[in-house]
Formats: structure tokens, C-alpha cells, sequence
């Protein structure tokens, strides 16, 4: 949350920017929040980063349940707050939506094959595994470009606007794996999955049996996730990659939750990468490249910058439910 923001302005951009038109529910709950005295004091009372619409609600339905109503949160929320809050200081909103690989990997088809990933802020890196899904590209005519492993239970369908995709079956091939997070997630810890499940949003029932399928994917041989802060272990794990393949740090929407200088710092990092950074941001993330953009995100709509080292390649939408290609 910026600092001139307060808890009540940032659950409304959530509510109108964010949930309208995706979840009802979490519109009619955090518009509620934003009005609701209480609320917002218990909320205050909390670090900045723990006061994250998505972090609260779903708090509330890992205890209580979806409700039906913002009667019926404000009922969990207060008949259960220690519970509540606990979760929401000892959990992240750690999405971890493999829909956001059908931005990564027409990015990853462009670069020699084969691979070997860094992901930061990797969650249970579902994220890690472009090479493990099936993709269908659609272009405004109807046409249709099949991408990924064809065979795979996971199918991630966007839609495409602009030049068209140089990708095909098994485009991506990635020899080696490893990401980095504060408090990584298991795919074979029951309570890990619980959480990752009540992170999608209630109405969203295509997204939650997507996050199923990638899940049963990923415990067929589970991706290698460590513990620790990004600028602290990124080199270790870039220094751990093989030789002689090619070597890509990526990340999706975890750079807003870095502040200054940990941002910055990860910056300079990727400067001097001895390899590839892929970015998938939203563009105010990054001001410095703000002026290599050639065009705005869509109106009214929140979306990713898509960028390999530095250059910008298209706009996304935050599920991957589309993308607007910039070249």
C-alpha cells in the first residue's frame, strides 16, 4: 500500500479495480471494509503488509468458511479475530495462479533451449512448471496456436491481441528448476494446499480446478523451493544452475511486496545477470523502464508488464486470461 493510501482507499481500488467483474462477493466484502469503522481499526492496528484484501478474506474463509454476506464475514472476522489474525500475520498472499505461464511462455519458447529457472517469490512453484502445461493462444480471428505439452492435464487458454506467437508443442524445455520465497508452500502438505486453495477467489470455480489440475502435476515430482529473502539466496541458486544451458530468473507480482532498497537491490542483481530476467510486473513496479513501454496497459484494466531483460514484450491480465503483445 503506497504511504499516502489509507486502509479504506486501498480496499476500494481493490473492490472497484480488482474484484469488480471477477468476484462479486469480494467486491460487495472489501467495499463493506472500506465503511466499516471497526474494521478498518483492527486492520490499522496491524503491520502494512498484513492488511492486504486478499490476505483478510481469505483469513476469514480459511476459519470460518465463504460467507454469504458482508453481515456474515463481519460475523467471522470478530467471532473468530485471534484465529483471523494469526493467520493473516503467519500467512502470505501467496497465489501461486498457473494461468500467469501463459504469459512466461512464449517468452521462454523465444530464448536457446534448453532452460534452467530461478523463480523468486515461487510460493509452491506451480510457476516453475511452463514446460509441464498445455496452451492454447487464440487471436481475435479465431485462430488458434497450441502450445506446451499437449498431454498435459493443466490447459491455460488466452486470448492474444497483436502480432502473432512463435511458439508450438514442447517449445520449452527446462532441464533444471529451483525458486526462492519467504515461507514456500508445499504441494504435498495438506494445510499448504488448503491456504493456496482459499487464496482463489469464491466464484472463480474454473481457476480453483486449474489450481487442482497444476497440483497434481506438480506432486508427480514437486518443485524444489527454498526458504529465504530474494537478494539473499537468488545468487546461491543462479550459482547452483547448470552450465552450458540457458539460464532465466523469473518472477510474477512479487516485486510490489519488496520495499525500498530491497527492490533496488534486486534490480542491480538482474543487471548483472550472467543470463536472462524474465519480469511479469505490474508497470508501476519498475518507473525506471516506464518510458520503454510503448503504449498504456488497457483502460481500466489492471495488467502486468511482460519484460525480458529490460524490453518490454506485452501486457497481461493478472490470471493470464489474456495478453496484448507489444511487438
Amino acid at each position: 500500500m503506497s504511504e499516502r493510501a489509507t486502509t479504506a482507499d486501498e480496499y476500494r481500488f481493490f473492490a472497484t479495480a480488482m474484484a469488480r467483474g471477477s468476484s462479486p462477493l469480494y467486491e460487495r466484502l472489501a467495499l463493506g471494509v472500506a465503511d466499516d469503522p471497526k474494521m478498518l481499526q483492527m486492520l490499522d492496528g496491524l503491520p502494512v503488509a498484513k492488511r492486504q484484501p486478499n490476505l483478510l478474506l481469505a483469513a476469514a474463509r480459511y476459519v470460518g468458511g465463504t460467507p454469504d454476506g458482508y453481515a456474515h464475514f463481519r460475523d467471522i472476522v470478530f467471532g473468530n479475530l485471534d484465529a483471523v489474525v494469526g493467520i493473516m500475520l503467519s500467512r502470505r498472499t501467496q497465489t501461486n495462479e498457473p494461468g500467469r505461464c501463459a504469459g512466461l511462455y512464449p517468452a521462454l519458447a523465444s530464448l536457446p533451449q534448453p532452460l534452467a529457472l530461478v523463480e523468486v517469490g515461487a510460493s509452491a512453484g506451480l510457476c516453475l512448471l511452463p514446460d509441464r502445461y498445455a496452451y492454447e493462444y487464440v487471436r481475435a480471428d479465431g485462430a488458434t496456436v497450441r502450445a506446451g505439452d499437449e498431454a498435459s492435464p493443466v490447459r491455460l487458454r488466452c486470448r492474444v491481441d497483436g502480432p502473432a506467437l512463435a511458439v508450438g508443442p514442447d517449445a520449452v524445455q527446462v532441464v533444471w528448476r529451483a525458486g526462492v520465497d519467504l515461507n514456500p508452500l508445499s504441494v504435498v502438505d495438506e494445510d499448504d494446499v488448503r491456504w493456496l486453495r482459499t487464496l482463489v477467489w469464491p466464484e472463480q470455480h474454473d481457476r480453483l480446478a486449474r489450481l487442482d489440475a497444476a497440483l497434481t502435476v506438480a506432486r508427480r515430482d514437486p518443485p524444489r523451493v527454498e526458504a529465504g529473502d530474494l537478494n539473499e539466496r537468488v545468487d546461491e541458486l543462479v550459482g547452483q544452475a547448470p552450465r552450458g544451458v540457458t539460464l532465466v530468473v523469473l518472477h510474477t507480482a512479487v516485486l510490489d511486496y519488496v520495499p525500498e532498497p530491497g527492490r533496488g537491490a534486486f534490480v542491480d542483481r538482474m543487471r548483472r545477470l550472467d543470463g536472462h530476467w524474465l519480469s511479469q510486473e505490474l508497470p508501476s513496479v519498475f518507473p525506471q523502464f516506464a518510458g520503454q513501454l510503448p503504449a498504456e496497459p488497457p483502460g481500466g484494466v489492471v495488467a502486468y508488464a511482460l519484460m525480458l531483460d529490460r524490453r518490454p514484450l506485452a501486457f497481461t491480465a493478472v490470471h493470464g486470461a489474456w495478453m496484448r503483445t507489444l511487438r
